[in-house]
Order: C-alpha cells, then structure tokens, then sequence
C-alpha cells in the first residue's frame, strides 16, 4: 500500500478509536452529550449500554484498520474500510445527519479510491 492510503487508514482507524472512546466512556458526560446531541443526561443513562456496544463495534473497525497497516493487507484494508463507507452511509441515512456520511464514509471512500487507483 502506498503512503497516502496508509495515511488515510491510520487516520480512519484513530477516528474510530475515538468514537469507542465517546461512546464507551463519554456518553453521559457533558462531551459525549454535547457530541451526539442527545436530549439529556436522563436519555444518555438510559441509552449508555446501547452506545458503549457501538462504541466497541468501532473499536473493531480501527482494530481490522489497524491489522491490515501491520500485516500490509490490501485486502483487509479494503474490507475494512468498505465496512466504515457501509456504516456511515447506514448511519446518515438512519439519523439523518449527513455530517455523519462526512465524516465517517467521505476518508473511507477516499481511502478506497487511492487503493484501487495505486
């Protein structure tokens, strides 16, 4: 793989650990209630073991992301990163926020465009 998607993939992959972060760990704090715009701290608590399983969900993503760099797999990479295009298209049109197509699928397809065009 060349330098700019392995550039690409380790972006993709730390944004993801991020999201296992908010989503695990910050969901009922200020920063994961500001984040996901969630009604209040009574919904966050009630939701929390719904987000923390998204969270771990995206821990798989950056892991699979993460793998494929170390072995160089271009095949893991495109697996994984087909996963990430799949999931934030799914997610934008399920919440209806599109941010969410931008920044979760938009570096993912970019990733996939430089590895088919390498």
């Amino acid at each position: 793989m060349e330098l700019l998607s392995k550039i690409l993939i380790g972006f993709i992959a730390m944004e993801h650990f991020y999201f296992l972060v908010l989503e695990m760990f910050l969901w009922t704090k200020p920063k994961g209630i500001k984040t996901f715009g969630l009604k209040s701290k009574a919904f966050a608590e009630d939701t929390k073991v719904l987000a923390a399983n998204q969270g771990l969900y995206n821990g798989f993503l950056a892991a699979g992301l993460i793998y494929s760099l170390i072995l160089n797999d271009v095949h893991a990479a495109i697996f994984f990163l087909s996963c990430v295009a799949i999931a934030g298209i799914y997610g934008a049109y399920s919440t209806k926020k599109i941010r969410l197509f931008y920044v979760q699928s938009v570096p993912a397809i970019l990733a996939l465009v430089i590895i088919f065009i390498i």
